[in-house]
């Protein structure tokens, strides 16, 4: 879905009726379930949400290796491929 599209809103109470209506529309773009006209749950395609995630962590990863050079900018610190790496393996990043 572009960005700044509105996406379509359904009342809570014609979920059940709609249903079928709305799955379908999920493939075109996420959809806003309301109550007394005020957003309260937002449905969208399970690709959707999947790419969302990965794209959600990739950004995380970028920002944490962003840091981490910054960091390293300003200190001149490295820290040995063998520690970071065993740090990984403890978090579970790794397979060790």
């Amino acid at each position: 879905m572009p960005v700044g599209m509105v996406p379509e809103m359904v009342p809570l109470r014609e979920l059940q009726t709609r249903m079928l209506t709305i799955l379908e529309h999920l493939q075109k773009g996420p959809v806003v379930l309301t109550r007394d006209d005020i957003a309260a749950a937002v449905m969208v395609a399970p690709e959707t949400w999947n790419s969302l995630l990965a794209e959600l962590e990739d950004l995380r990863d970028t920002l944490d290796a962003i840091s981490a050079y910054e960091s390293y900018q300003q200190t001149g610190a490295a820290r040995p491929w063998r520690e970071i790496r065993a740090e990984l393996v403890r978090e579970g990043l790794l397979d060790g």
